[in-house]
């Protein structure tokens, strides 16, 4: 069990995380959290149908991280327009989706976040400082979905594009200033690789 993810009864998972890994993981989990933002004020809505229809942003992120969290959703970088007026159609497109789904978005992932933070407070050390993360199996999905935009926030810090990407960070030197952040991202690379696997078990 140690350094990867173990299926549990019920659907669930579980991880022996020591005291430094979970300070790692929480830490990653509130920086991600003032990334994506608060929810919804005080002067909220109570109407849930206002809720809703409420409209969110229509231009993508200027934060490249949060560009990646929150991509639009007609556009491919890779994939150049047939024509100006196929740019413009796509923008079109991408603005109207975004105004409707990426709050929701938001909220998803703010929630997922929340769910790492809240899972790690609520554990109790063991005899060696550690402990055994035991998570239902809602909680391994919203694990799941924070570790793969935690990685991604990572990855787009480090400027990762492609596998060739991460195949030049493992050879980085240990004085590399990149290095503890590369290293991070690998191991959650791992962590999720094995949470994934544990769920389709």
């Amino acid at each position: 069990m140690p350094g990867h993810f173990e299926p549990i009864r019920g659907g669930g998972a579980a991880v022996a995380l020591d005291d430094v890994e979970i300070s790692i993981i929480r830490s990653l989990a509130v920086q991600l959290l003032e990334l994506i933002g608060p929810g919804p004020g005080e002067d909220a809505s109570d109407d849930p149908l206002a809720e809703l229809f409420a409209e969110g942003p229509s231009e993508p992120p200027a934060d490249p991280v949060l560009r990646r969290l929150f991509p639009d959703a007609y556009t491919d970088p890779e994939q150049a327009p047939d024509s100006p007026q196929d740019a413009e159609e796509r923008m079109a497109h991408s603005a109207e989706f975004r105004r409707f789904t990426e709050n929701d978005l938001r909220a998803g992932k703010r929630e997922n976040a929340l769910a790492v933070v809240r899972t790690l407070d609520s554990l109790t050390p063991g005899g060696d400082g550690g402990a055994i993360l035991k998570l239902t199996a809602e909680e391994s999905r919203q694990w799941l979905g924070s570790l793969n935009d935690l990685r991604l926030a990572i990855g787009s810090r480090l400027d990762i594009t492609d596998e060739d990407d991460t195949d030049d960070l493992y050879r980085l030197p240990d004085e590399d200033p990149r290095k503890p952040m590369v290293m991070a991202y690998l191991w959650l690379g791992g962590l999720q690789e094995t949470l994934v696997n544990t769920l389709m078990r």
